[in-house]
């Protein structure tokens, strides 16, 4: 399982803090989770496809060609997520 997290207006758009999907459902790098989640519609494909939005795997920042694999923790967050 991998397990997904969503930090600040990500959270409150998306109205979940947090998921876990199968290591298929996320697929094999964090831009193909990406893709995957704004495939979903709205208000998926509205949060996560803003060219600000970061991603970290397993608390430290990544790229979208960052490969994943099962026990590792993706968040989403703004640049800013404030306190």
């Amino acid at each position: 399982m991998i397990r997904v997290l969503f930090f600040a207006r990500l959270r409150e758009q998306l109205d979940v803090g947090q998921m876990e999907l199968s290591a298929e459902e996320a697929g094999t790098t964090v831009a193909e989770l990406r893709q995957r989640l704004t495939a979903r519609g709205e208000p998926w494909s509205t949060a996560l496809s803003a060219d600000n939005v970061l991603c970290a795997v397993n608390q430290q920042q990544a790229r979208g060609d960052e490969p994943l694999t099962a026990g590792d923790e993706v968040a989403f967050y703004p640049p800013v997520t404030g306190g």
